[in-house]
């Protein structure tokens, strides 16, 4: 747990992701998220206290990746690409509003 008993993720908090993500979950597996995404949020501010100024910054891992030119290939029309849609309006995927 956080701060003096305090959890850095409520209950509430996972019912809404839940929510938004459209996934249904028993009053145990709430439980049980909640808890485990406590402890990883924990472990992560624990992470923001290590002093890493005596550390040398990691090389620019980019410029070491090998790259390949962009090349344009064909790809679905519209009307397949939506052939298997539940639901879709004027050539575009139609989906639930989840932002509130």
């Amino acid at each position: 747990m956080g701060e003096k008993g305090k959890m850095a993720i409520t209950k509430k908090e996972v019912e809404k992701i839940a929510r938004l993500s459209r996934l249904g979950m028993s009053e145990e597996e709430k439980d049980m998220f909640t808890k485990q995404l406590d402890t990883i949020l924990e472990y992560v501010n624990k992470l923001k206290e290590v002093d890493v100024s005596s550390v040398d910054e990691s090389r620019n891992v980019w410029k070491t990746m090998p790259h390949r030119d962009d090349a344009v290939k064909p790809s679905l029309s519209v009307d397949d690409a939506l052939s298997n849609a539940p639901d879709k309006s004027k050539g575009h995927f139609k989906v639930p509003r989840i932002i509130e």
